[in-house]
């Protein structure tokens, strides 16, 4: 399946169904993407697909986290250089605590709790990092952090390298670590629209080092 944008185009004018339908089309886009991506493997190849799919549906899709009068001029996400170093595979060792509650706005209360901690960042990033699992119906993987580059060149609330819900999920290898690639942080939507509410890192994700990789904070 390829996924890449030239397949289907949008325009914001051509997606006059729903509002809901048009979120269920945005999902299923990102969704495809990372299918796509685990297919063929984290590397260059991958984040440029990953790159170039995600800045047109910003650029044309009626569900762009971007305000509307902001598309016309949009260009594409900016991203640092893909570093093959931060692309990590890790073990986790499970982890219990406390439910935590987020108040997202219209979409009421985000509930998660810390199911596992990563195995294997300590030395290359200087920290683990908590996963937790997302409440609700079906629920799903997320991993929210920031690093020292938050706040300055990029996103001061941190950025996503999973969450499942909504597909982003980079996958793991035949043993069970998890694929956890820098390269493919990106920023929660709320950084680039004030009508977003969005789940932040936590403190216990804070890493002590610069990450150089993935999305950059928006203009």
């Amino acid at each position: 399946m390829t996924v890449g944008m030239t397949q289907r185009g949008y325009s914001n004018s051509t997606y006059a169904g729903p509002q809901h339908m048009a979120l269920s089309d945005w999902r299923r886009w990102i969704s495809g993407l990372y299918a796509q991506i685990r297919t063929m493997g984290v590397g260059p190849e991958a984040w440029n697909l990953w790159h170039s799919t995600r800045s047109t549906l910003f650029r044309t899709h009626p569900m762009s986290p971007l305000p509307e009068d902001k598309r016309a001029e949009f260009d594409s996400i900016a991203l640092f250089s893909y570093d093959p170093a931060l692309n990590f595979e890790v073990s986790t060792e499970p982890l219990t605590g406390p439910e935590r509650k987020v108040n997202i706005g219209g979409d009421g209360i985000l509930q998660m709790r810390p199911i596992a901690r990563t195995n294997g960042l300590l030395e290359p990033i200087g920290a683990e990092l908590t996963i937790f699992w997302i409440g609700g119906y079906g629920g799903g993987l997320f991993l929210p952090f920031r690093d020292q580059s938050s706040g300055t060149q990029t996103y001061g609330g941190g950025r996503y390298l999973l969450d499942a819900i909504k597909g982003a999920d980079l996958g793991q290898t035949n043993d069970g670590r998890l694929i956890l690639d820098f390269n493919f942080a990106y920023n929660p939507s709320c950084s680039m629209n004030p009508d977003y509410v969005c789940p932040l890192a936590p403190t216990e994700n804070q890493l002590p080092c610069f990450v150089p990789g993935g999305e950059m904070a928006p203009n």
